[in-house]
């Protein structure tokens, strides 16, 4: 075999781009099989690899479909002598037989590998230099290497199936939607700005110099305002902005499946919600989910997970023991205002430096540290163990069931430091220890949650969900006597440890509307300026009306089992909030900045020198 760069010279002659004039692909590249043998058919896509075996020539060509391999023999003297100039990620489209490998030489990890193409003509779309990093599942190219040539990372058959199942998720949902008589309608990208919540994406508007439009962080006044307009039953996938700090399932621009309904109250919107997503996971994986879906409460899901969002997939649950160690001699525990276990059946083997790795992580949450026991055979080991007198060493054997061999992790501090740190303590448990089973869904309601949580910044009550979400029937005078043990008629469907749907009834008459705001601390005045809009549809005859919304990205990143939600998003931004390959956000020209009648501060200026 001749010298590479000898060889590059010689086949110059064949690296001339054509055209697809006359050619059409009959199959993609995962299409065929021994049924298909001794048919003519045309393939077109890339060179995963080459192999030159001497006489014959190898390529494996790739399309978003999958591989086929294709030979190039002498029989064929043009086409075999002008494949030695193919290289990969050239783009080719070729036209030959199909015919059985040979024996022995099948491949059963490939849908098309007992068949292979036999080359009797192609021609050369185009050339590629050689890419930055493989186009193979298996890399180990950094993800920031990747996201500035996503083009090519998308290549990769993993990522590419991805974006197939994504489609097929989409088209499940609108066919679901369709069928039970909702409407597809779109809501503006361009609007106001109500900041509550996360905070904004602003577009300065040039028309209307020192005034800015706001990015929707989700459709809920429009999709409110429709069920005003009568449309009844309206549904969007549609993209949504929140400019908040980034983490591994989030993103500044997202999508959302928004579902409204009129003349619905909460079983309604749970039960068409639960249906949708029973289909989908059946059509778009064959994933059969449970019916009905289990219920849980806030107020319980707190109590023995620590979140509200818990993962039924194992069965670590968090046990309060505030009553049985008051007394403690262990001052942290005598004085706390809660003490919560978590007993890890078995898990009496884990290293010193596995707990300190453990007390290192609860620390994010806010905890000082984690106290633990191991149960040996007659012994309790343990730094707090001696502080333990025998009326409580026999509470805590009793209420948490303990066993020689187990391990037992506790906090002690507020509520929601405790919850916090004990409650994603069981998750990461769970996942060192192999306890999670990735093949299974657990999807799960919870309701009943609190209406307001109190803010110690700002120093008011802040709507759980939103400002327009209903309290549950008798509770309207509880938001100005009690807000804090209000209950609102909302729902989060959650699956396997993730948020991925939420929703409420929601407020639907201008008179609670506004002893809403009144309770949020938002003065008449405020309210006519931020939500005037909403107010006075109010007054025009609103039906009762509910909805939901699902975070459409987080679905499919549980549907195709990918650990980044970027994995599901074609051209995703960085934590950062950037974008490697187009290098957005950036500067504009002066000229664009005077038009907007924007000016750069100069402390900004000179931190970007």
């Amino acid at each position: 075999m001749s010298e590479p760069l000898q060889e590059e010279r010689s086949y110059d002659e064949y690296r001339v781009i054509e055209d697809l004039a006359g050619w059409r692909r009959t199959h993609h590249c995962n299409a065929l099989s021994a049924k298909d043998i001794g048919t003519q058919v045309c393939l077109m896509g890339w060179v995963q690899f080459r192999r030159d075996h001497g006489g014959l020539i190898f390529i494996d060509l790739r399309d978003r479909e999958g591989l086929t391999q294709c030979v190039f023999s002498p029989e064929s003297p043009e086409a075999h002598e002008r494949a030695h100039a193919l290289r990969v990620e050239y783009v080719v489209a070729l036209k030959g037989e199909v015919r059985a490998r040979p024996e022995g030489m099948s491949n059963p990890n490939l849908a098309t590998g007992e068949v292979e193409i036999v080359a009797k003509e192609w021609k050369l779309l185009n050339t590629a230099e050689t890419p930055p990093f493989p186009i193979e599942d298996r890399v180990d190219s950094s993800e920031m290497l990747r996201l500035k040539h996503r083009y090519l990372d998308l290549r990769r058959p993993r990522l590419a199936r991805n974006f197939v199942l994504r489609h097929k998720a989409a088209q499940s949902v609108r066919r679901f939607l369709d069928g039970h008589g909702f409407l597809e309608i779109e809501t503006p990208v361009l609007t106001k700005s109500t900041p509550e919540g996360a905070r904004d994406f602003l577009v300065p508007s040039r028309l209307s110099q020192g005034n800015f439009y706001a990015l929707p962080q989700s459709p809920q006044l429009f999709k409110q305002l429709l069920m005003v307009s009568g449309m009844e039953r309206y549904y969007q996938i549609v993209k949504c902005f929140r400019d908040e700090d980034l983490r591994a399932d989030r993103q500044p621009e997202f999508t959302q499946i928004d579902v409204e309904m009129s003349f619905a109250d909460e079983a309604m919107v749970m039960g068409l919600a639960e249906d949708m997503v029973r289909t989908l996971f059946q059509e778009a994986i064959g994933a059969a989910l449970p019916n009905p879906f289990p219920r849980m409460t806030w107020h319980d899901a707190m109590r023995d997970f620590g979140v509200d969002k818990p993962d039924l997939r194992f069965d670590l649950k968090l046990v309060e023991c505030t009553d049985i160690v008051r007394g403690s001699e262990f001052k942290l525990f005598a004085k706390a205002p809660l003490v919560k276990a978590l007993r890890v059946p078995g898990g009496g083997e884990m290293s010193r430096k596995e707990i300190d790795d453990h007390t290192e992580f609860v620390k994010i949450y806010g905890a000082q540290g984690l106290a633990w026991i191991k149960i040996r055979e007659g012994e309790w080991q343990s730094p707090i163990a001696k502080f333990l007198s025998e009326a409580e060493r026999a509470g805590l054997t009793e209420r948490l069931g303990l066993a020689v061999g187990d391990i037992v992790f506790f906090q002690a501090a507020a509520p929601d430091i405790v919850n916090a740190a004990l409650g994603n303590l069981r998750v990461r448990l769970a996942e060192a220890l192999g306890l999670i089973d990735d093949t299974v869904f657990a999807p799960l309601w919870v309701t009943d949650f609190p209406l307001l949580e109190f803010d110690p910044e700002d120093k008011r009550w802040v709507a759980r969900h939103h400002p327009f979400t209903s309290p549950q029937p008798g509770q309207m005078e509880m938001l100005a006597s009690d807000p804090g043990n209000a209950l609102a008629r909302a729902y989060d469907l959650v699956l396997n440890g993730s948020e991925i749907g939420g929703g409420s009834i929601r407020i639907h008459t201008a008179e609670l509307q506004q002893a809403m705001f009144s309770a949020l601390g938002i003065a008449p005045e405020e309210a006519a300026e931020k939500f005037g809009f909403l107010l006075e549809a109010m007054k025009y005859g609103a039906p009762p009306h509910g909805g939901i919304a699902f975070g459409f990205d987080r679905l499919i990143m549980i549907l195709t089992g990918s650990r980044s939600i970027r994995d599901v998003i074609a051209f995703p931004k960085t934590q950062k909030a950037t974008c490697l390959m187009t290098e957005a956000p950036n500067v504009v020209a002066p000229r664009q900045l005077r038009e907007l009648g924007i000016r750069i501060r100069e402390d900004v200026l000179e931190k970007k020198d």
